[in-house]
């Protein structure tokens, strides 16, 4: 409190306490602080923290600004002057009135310099109650953001869709998308996003199926240190979790021509055992017909009995799966129990031979290691089912 009142010399305000020291704080940041630049408010709980801004705190030269579980920061006074943010992360905000994409896409067309955004509701909003607000707006501020390279979401598809529809960001090359537990997704305005950005193409993609969630990581080739697009849905149980991600997959399908390299990987949950609900033939060879140019295909061992099945269905494989696959690398021993034996027996017959190797973590040789790209937790956080 002792520093705070030196408002011409604060360069930096990093504040991690308990909410109810946090407000008290808080409250004293009710001047302009001229020379401050990182600003980052993050309590470690977070049940109903409800944090406010003084309406009349001011930063002028801030250019990074993180803030954790605050109550309507789209509308706060800071947001309207601190038009040299150049990092702009708002996270599990609580949704309110004048939080709906058109107010947010109004703050985010005065901050020219943005690079990196990262917004995260703390719970979701009906879709239908955003569709039904936005339907009742005739003038939605279009938003360019020339200097963006980042942009990480979550929340539901509704408000998403809303923001990419009158966003542009020619310059990104990532997006880290997060969406709550949904019954249904549309995503048309996703994939013309995605489609008309070259920096966001990928040729590999790997699959993470674990107890929580379903993410999807999306590499520019083998060298790459992070995904260039990451899809993650939060879902129990593996037959759902392939249902959720399968409606996203059929819209973006267009955007995996150039995809060469899939991997399906896989996390066992001891404390669940009903979480490995057996999935459809059906719906696995569907997912597979999205990556038809694929050369090269990793099972880890817990999909093996699956995709076995799926691929050599009523012993007669489909020809219009994997048609390019040159190499299909599956977990040690697996080659021995004959696994795939149909599906590699009928590609050699047709003259499409497919080399069988087995690795024991057959997910890039342990070069690829399926965590959440920067700035995100999303993967740890438990499944709200939005209906």
């Amino acid at each position: 409190m002792f520093a705070l009142k030196f408002r011409d010399r604060v360069r930096r305000i990093c504040l991690r306490m308990p909410v109810p020291n946090l407000q008290k704080v808080i409250k004293a940041m009710d001047d302009q602080f001229p020379m401050l630049e990182y600003l980052h408010i993050a309590p470690p709980t977070v049940p109903n923290a409800h944090l406010v801004l003084p309406a009349t705190f001011r930063a002028p030269q801030l250019d990074h600004l993180a803030m954790n579980h605050f109550a309507s920061p789209i509308g706060s006074p800071l947001l309207s002057t601190a038009v040299s943010l150049v990092r702009l992360s708002l996270r599990w905000i609580q949704p309110s009135p004048n939080l709906y994409p058109n107010h947010f896409l109004q703050t985010l067309s005065l901050l020219p310099q943005l690079q990196d955004l990262d917004i995260s509701f703390s719970s979701p909003v009906p879709n239908r109650e955003i569709e039904g607000h936005m339907s009742r707006m005739p003038n939605i501020t279009h938003t360019t953001l020339p200097n963006l390279r980042s942009f990480g979401f979550r929340g539901v598809n509704a408000y998403l869709e809303a923001l990419l529809s009158h966003m542009n960001a020619p310059l990104l090359k990532t997006l880290n998308v997060s969406f709550f537990n949904q019954l249904s997704f549309s995503v048309p305005h996703l994939l013309q996003f995605v489609a008309t950005k070259g920096n966001l193409k990928s040729n590999i993609v790997r699959f993470l199926f674990y107890h929580k969630a379903v993410t999807v990581f999306m590499y520019p080739s083998v060298t790459a240190p992070s995904p260039t697009l990451y899809i993650h849905i939060g879902c129990d149980h593996l037959d759902w979790q392939v249902s959720s991600v399968l409606q996203i997959l059929n819209v973006l399908s267009p955007l995996f021509s150039a995809v060469v390299d899939l991997t399906l990987d896989y996390r066992v949950h001891t404390l669940s055992s009903e979480w490995h609900n057996q999935v459809g033939s059906t719906q696995w060879r569907e997912l597979l017909e999205s990556f038809r140019n694929v050369e090269t295909l990793r099972v880890h061992d817990g999909l093996v009995g699956e995709l076995s099945r799926c691929l050599s269905l009523n012993g007669e494989p489909p020809s219009d799966i994997l048609t390019e696959l040159k190499t299909l690398v599956c977990p040690i021993g697996n080659r021995d129990e004959k696994m795939f034996a149909t599906f590699v027996c009928d590609r050699e017959v047709a003259g499409l031979p497919i080399e069988v190797i087995e690795d024991a973590f057959p997910t890039g040789g342990g070069k690829y290691k399926f965590e959440t790209p920067a700035g995100t937790d999303y993967v740890n956080q438990e499944p709200v089912l939005l209906t």
